[in-house]
């Protein structure tokens, strides 16, 4: 499996449209050496990580995935603020209306897992997230044509054949086993009855109740036009 290093490592080369023969060359190592590195087979040394710094320009924290800062910068929570100003949504209240729905309800679920305090579960419903953030931007940025989609790093054909999906799959796999160990750990959990999530997220619990409540309502909907769907085909007269 690969890890942040080696799949790093591995998209940096392919940015700059090099071969793993001419970067293995640069980089004074074998291409067989290199594919191992980028595969996640081995584990190069100090000197190697560095060299590859310098090559691609890049921080070590970058490479070794600890920030997305290719410089080494860190993002600390003060500084991630929600930049959905008002001056960007002005005079459009439907989208005023669902983003703070979506917004509120993130802020209590993350609250909630702030609680339990499993920094895998976080990190992996974040990955889900931006994973779905991800599909419904690119859907809009490819919908106009003369847009270049080589600003993706995942091809367009692996796009629309659902590797996205395959990532919101495991990712939410992931998510269950993170919950699942801490059960398993007799891990305490915070209340979610309506009483207490009502007493300590007021406004908040308000909005994910929306949420619970139209998708379930949608979903419930598409389920039984299915079945009636099914039903009516089920019922016509077939040819002997």
């Amino acid at each position: 499996m690969q890890s942040d290093f080696s799949r790093s490592l591995s998209l940096l080369r392919q940015e700059r449209g090099l071969s793993q023969r001419i970067a293995a060359k640069d980089l004074g190592i074998s291409q067989a050496l290199l594919s191992h590195y980028e595969n996640g087979a081995r584990e190069p040394g100090l000197a190697f990580v560095i060299r590859a710094c310098d090559y691609y320009n890049v921080s070590a924290d970058f490479l070794l995935g600890r920030t997305l800062s290719r410089d080494g910068t860190t993002i600390l929570p003060p500084d991630v603020y929600d930049q959905g100003e008002e001056k960007f949504l002005h005079g459009d209240a439907l989208v005023k209306i669902n983003k703070g729905l979506l917004s509120n309800s993130l802020t209590l679920l993350f609250d909630l897992l702030r609680q339990i305090g499993r920094r895998d579960a976080i990190q992996s419903a974040s990955n889900y997230l931006g994973t779905s953030i991800y599909k419904l931007f690119r859907h809009l940025y490819r919908a106009d044509t003369s847009q270049n989609e080589d600003f993706f790093s995942i091809p367009p054909n692996q796009f629309t054949t659902g590797i996205a999906n395959t990532d919101l799959i495991y990712t939410e796999c992931e998510y269950v086993d993170a919950l699942a160990q801490h059960a398993k750990e007799r891990g305490l959990f915070p209340p979610m009855n309506n009483d207490a999530m009502s007493q300590r997220y007021p406004g908040l619990y308000q909005s994910l109740l929306q949420i619970i409540y139209g998708t379930g309502e949608r979903i419930s909907r598409r389920s039984d036009s299915a079945r009636k769907a099914d039903d009516g085909a089920a019922s016509l007269p077939h040819d002997l």
